[in-house]
């Protein structure tokens, strides 16, 4: 019986086709066949038999439909087996065309990498010619569309695949015939296009490669509104330049000396080992008698039986045919630290010119969004963010490092991932992988089965290790290090019941030193662990304790400061309310990254937009007033009002721009910067026919106002860190900075537009009330304003603001001092409409809020910085997260349980 999905739905039994005449038998036979091996669940098949709302005999006419579809199928249908909560289809890799494409897929990047580039191109063409067309043609209901769409996207990645081996050996003219009716069938795909622009200019083609760069970039920013990537933009800079077919094909272009990209991995490798060495030694994790790791292969065919610990890991690492390690263990097994540890040691031992070793959390990745090596890239240029600067170290390092095997991934946290991602994940990653690329992987273990189920995906030529239970005795060690007999009880009780509910607690690390933690210190008994009756509430029991003995009041020596060491400065039941809010904030938002720039989600989204646009409302409003009474405040305060309301409530949230404050080598730039200010205040002035002497002024006030964000750059040092507070000082001054300097212009503008302006009117309308041409004016300048600060959503906002409050007629002032009034409410207004739509501003206004409605306390980097030195949260890069995935779920699931107390 052979399947076939890549294109419509066809079963063909000794040659002849198999007709399934029922449209929900098709479908049924489509979500089996899209997870081959796998079980389906009912409430999956439901969902993909009907569109709407199912009928309440659902579940029985399911299984109707697929006892009718194995009578349709004949001996074939034998196949689809009843399997716990679902049915599942057995097929071999050669029955279904999806396997028999990856499996040719695969192959061709294996043979791509053993330099076989004619092999793999005509392996990729095998694996192409199994496709009909769209798969699942004309079958797609809403369940079925997003993996097929998954299908799709693996197909086009198969086509750009070979034209890339076929630009390698020069076969252009296949390519260009190729690519240009995929091209026309994927109007998106930026990498389709840059391969045949790559083509059309190898055979001359220089104007067809320009016109088909103009194209996707009018397509890209009327559908997304952005800009083609870095590297198409490069490559038609030079078709512009009339390079040579040769020189043009080598996109990207070779970037700086050879000895600056060696500093870049050179110095990643410095600020990585720095990072996690200090993060080690701040988790306690070189212990005289930290607790012993170990781990056991588990049994896959071809590979090696291999037992150890953590002393060994990196050495069996390195020792591994195919450097690819899949670490598995239970909750708090572990994991985490081995990851943590292998890194250390494999840079401890790293031999110069070898791969970098990185640390990341899975958590953030999104692979439905973002490749791997995309995110690898922007997780680099986030955590080491000199990295991206271009004088330092040529174009794009980070995406450099990734893609030309510099780094050595070690992922951590496959099953911290949302459900829904963890497929897309493992499947990204086993086709990054196909090629023999080093990866390291941590997963608990019966999630990853249950992936590798869903999937039918699994790391082959990966070793996949488990962590053992803690030992009895390795954990009584560990427990009384301190030489105390405190712990004896225990120990007898371990001895003699080892199956005790105690004993099963025991056997993770984590609960092991949670163990320590509570019950180590004077005072506390160990033998209150035996009164325990159930492994379960033993264990919620050590998690709930956790915070409360991370927080134990004790005496601080003399001369100790409060800001660079754990006091007495935070009460347990404060870190216990402050910490739960915290942990539902990241539950609701599926993350495990606390990053200070994200704390706007906590806030409801309506709430967060009219807070910002009330505050903004609130400087217009009295700036109106001033003008011209309360008809003008009311327009002023609704139009700039409404436009941050509206911004913040469906515009894109800022992110960090992460610079820091540079002076040297910037006087030619802050010279050209100058002279753009300098035009815009020359503008400015004559449009509102101010006299020449306060035109001069403004030329010489916005010039400097523009010129000085030049001394904000991009750091120049890859060998350090970012960390959050790094990250918000460095964007709290670019926010200020940003924010005083359209304070400063803008309201010396208005200031003086309302003190000394001529009172000339263009197009006046509604009995003089209103000047259409200044309405225009307004309305460009509000528009350009609002692009430059939030793009889209905000231009058209602002835009529309200006438009309105822009043409509104008022007569000059009378009294000197009220424009100076005017002026700083007129500025304070758009400062702070510049200020929110940074990250920190952002973040500011919206933990105000919450500091104020008592959920987060008021020195809030304060806290966390020293909520990480208690060990409560660790750091990774810009960001922190609660120690263990576990003590956050326990601290959301409290605070979830006190407020439907309450």
């Amino acid at each position: 019986m052979r399947f076939r999905i890549l294109g419509t739905l066809e079963v063909r039994a000794y040659g002849d086709r198999v007709s399934l005449a029922s449209p929900r038998q098709q479908r049924a036979l489509a979500v089996l066949l899209l997870n081959p091996n796998s079980v389906v669940p009912v409430e999956r098949m439901i969902d993909a038999l009907w569109e709407d709302e199912p009928p309440a005999t659902a579940v029985k006419q399911v299984r109707n439909c697929v006892s009718a579809l194995r009578s349709r199928l004949g001996e074939a249908g034998e196949s689809i087996v009843t399997d716990g909560p679902g049915y599942r289809l057995q097929t071999g890799s050669d029955d279904l065309d999806s396997l028999r494409f990856r499996r040719h897929v695969a192959a061709a990047r294996g043979l791509a990498g053993q330099a076989k580039l004619v092999d793999a191109v005509a392996e990729i063409r095998n694996a192409l010619a199994l496709w009909r067309g769209p798969a699942l043609d004309g079958l797609r209901t809403t369940t079925l569309a997003g993996r097929a769409a998954v299908l799709d996207d693996q197909r086009a990645d198969a086509v750009e695949l070979g034209a890339e081996w076929q630009l390698r050996l020069g076969e252009t003219g296949e390519v260009v015939r190729e690519l240009t009716e995929f091209c026309g069938e994927h109007p998106m795909r930026e990498q389709s296009h840059l391969l045949l622009m790559r083509a059309l200019a190898k055979e001359g083609r220089y104007a067809e490669a320009s016109t088909l760069f103009h194209g996707l970039r009018r397509r890209l920013a009327d559908e997304l509104g952005v800009d083609p990537n870095p590297d198409l933009r490069r490559l038609h800079e030079q078709l512009l330049a009339e390079a040579t077919p040769d020189a043009v094909a080598a996109a990207p272009d070779p970037g700086p000396p050879a000895h600056h990209f060696d500093r870049a991995v050179t110095e990643l490798a410095e600020a990585v080992t720095w990072q996690w060495r200090a993060e080690a030694e701040l988790r306690s994790l070189h212990r005289p008698q930290p607790i012993v790791l170990r781990w056991s292969a588990v049994a896959r065919p071809g590979k090696p039986a291999l037992r150890g610990d953590l002393d060994d890991i990196a050495e069996t690492f390195e020792a591994l045919p195919v450097r690819q390690l899949v670490v598995l263990g239970d909750p708090g097994s572990g994991k985490s630290v081995l990851a943590l540890m292998l890194t250390l040691e494999l840079l401890r031992t790293r031999a110069p010119g070898t791969p970098v070793p990185v640390l990341l959390s899975l958590a953030s990745w999104d692979p439905r969004r973002e490749h791997l090596d995309r995110w690898l890239a922007g997780r680099l240029a986030d955590n080491h963010p000199a990295l991206l600067n271009a004088r330092e170290y040529g174009p794009d390092a980070p995406t450099r490092l990734v893609l030309g095997g510099h780094v050595v991934p070690v992922l951590d946290g496959l099953d911290e991932m949302p459900t829904d991602l963890r497929v897309a994940a493992l499947d990204a990653l086993d086709q990054a992988v196909a090629v023999g690329r080093a990866l390291v992987l941590t997963c608990r273990s019966a999630e990853y089965e249950q992936v590798t189920r869903e999937a039918g995906t699994v790391l082959g030529a990966a070793t996949v290790v488990r962590l053992e239970p803690v030992a009895r005795q390795e954990a009584l060690t560990y427990l009384s290090a301190r030489g105390s007999d405190r712990w004896l009880p225990v120990a007898d009780r371990l001895r003699r019941d080892p199956d005790a509910p105690l004993a099963r607690v025991l056997r993770t690390p984590l609960m092991v030193d949670l163990a320590r933690i509570g019950y180590g210190r004077a005072g506390a008994d160990p033998a209150e662990l035996l009164a325990a009756e159930d492994a379960g509430a033993l264990e919620g029991q050590l998690l709930d304790s956790f915070v409360p003995n991370a927080y134990a009041q004790v005496p601080q020596p003399p001369g100790r400061n409060p800001k660079t060491s754990p006091s007495g400065r935070y009460t347990a039941a404060q870190a216990t309310r402050w910490l739960g809010f915290l942990a539902r904030h990241l539950d609701r938002a599926r993350s495990r990254d606390l990053a200070w720039w994200q704390l706007y989600r906590a806030v409801p989204t309506r709430t967060r937009a009219s807070l910002v646009g009330v505050l903004i409302a609130v400087f217009f409003v009295v700036a109106g007033w001033l003008d011209d009474g309360p008809a003008l405040a009311a327009i002023y305060g609704l139009s700039f009002g409404g436009a941050g309301y509206l911004t913040h409530r469906f515009g894109r949230p800022p992110e960090p721009l992460r610079t820091e404050l540079r002076f040297a080598g910037a006087t030619r730039k802050f010279a050209g910067r100058f002279a753009i200010g300098a035009v815009v205040g020359v503008l400015l002035g004559l449009g509102w026919s101010l006299a020449t002497g306060l035109v001069v002024f403004l030329a010489l006030v916005f010039g400097l106002v523009f010129a000085v964000h030049v001394w904000l750059a991009k750091p120049v040092d890859a060998s350090r860190v970012s960390s959050p507070g790094t990250i918000l000082r460095n964007e709290r001054t670019g926010a200020i900075a940003l924010t005083a300097s359209f304070f400063v212009s803008l309201g010396l503008f208005d200031g003086m537009a309302f003190a000394f302006t001529a009172q000339t009117r263009f197009l006046p309308v509604l009995g003089g009330r209103y000047d259409v041409a200044l309405g225009i004016a307004g309305g460009v300048a509000g528009a350009s304003f609002g692009w430059f600060m939030a793009r889209g959503v905000a231009a058209v906002c602002y835009g529309l603001a200006g438009v309105i409050a822009g043409g509104q007629v008022f007569p000059a002032a009378t009294n000197p001092v009220l424009p100076v009034v005017v002026g700083l409410f007129f500025g304070g207004g758009i400062g702070l409409v510049v200020l929110v739509t940074r990250a920190w501003g952002n973040y500011f206004v919206h933990h105000v809020w919450l500091a104020a409605t008592g959920r987060l306390p008021w020195r809030l980097m304060h806290f966390l910085d020293d909520a990480h030195r208690r060990g409560v949260l660790r750091q990774t890069g810009g960001v922190y997260q609660f120690r263990h995935a576990r003590v956050q779920e326990r601290l959301a699931a409290a605070g979830h349980d006190e407020q439907e107390v309450r």
